[in-house]
């Protein structure tokens, strides 16, 4: 197929103008929506006072998690429905990670005194449940009125970061958390 010269100059035109013309177009026109996170970020503060024990009474520190991204419920050793979907969820957000599962650690701290039924610990396998020594370890969890209706994230260097909504959607939370992992250098 031979080109004619009035062919050939407005390919040539078109090899510079198509550049610019579609430049122009992203730049003014086409906005790529933004990515908004599904948890409430949290100002990022160190969790304290982190001595304890599990809830057979061994002494355990949650300084021992570091290292790992932790998902947190907050709640009585009473577990209601809604706490039971809580463990649920976070134990399948955890599962739904795959490979990168072995970064995610579970902890149910437990502010009251009561004891854990023993038949809701064998569906958790892994679940740490945690009493800690100073009763105002809970406070530094941030709720509008329920700190049992919230999940928490702690970060790999033990900074509370992250808060999921109550009821929380478990497609969206999970998509949060793999972002993070692929985003984190850490844990």
């Amino acid at each position: 197929m031979q080109l004619t010269p009035r062919s050939k100059f407005l390919l040539l035109i078109a090899v510079f103008v198509v550049p610019v013309v579609a430049a122009y177009l992203a730049y003014f026109g086409w906005r790529p929506a933004g990515h908004t996170n599904y948890g409430d970020l949290l100002k990022v503060t160190p969790l304290q006072q982190t001595a304890g024990a599990t809830h057979e009474g061994a002494a355990f520190d949650l300084k021992a998690l570091q290292g790992k991204w932790v998902m947190v419920h907050v709640g009585s050793a009473r577990c209601d429905a809604a706490c039971a979907q809580q463990l649920y969820l976070m134990r399948q957000t955890r599962i739904a990670q795959g490979k990168e599962q072995s970064r995610i650690e579970r902890l149910w701290v437990l502010t009251d005194s009561g004891s854990v039924e023993p038949a809701l610990l064998h569906e958790h396998p892994g679940l740490h449940v945690w009493r800690p020594a100073d009763s105002g370890f809970a406070e530094q969890f941030p709720a509008g009125d329920d700190r049992a209706g919230h999940i928490y994230l702690v970060d790999p260097l033990g900074n509370l970061m992250l808060r999921f909504p109550a009821e929380p959607d478990a497609k969206r939370m999970m998509k949060d958390l793999k972002l993070l992992l692929k985003a984190s250098q850490i844990g």
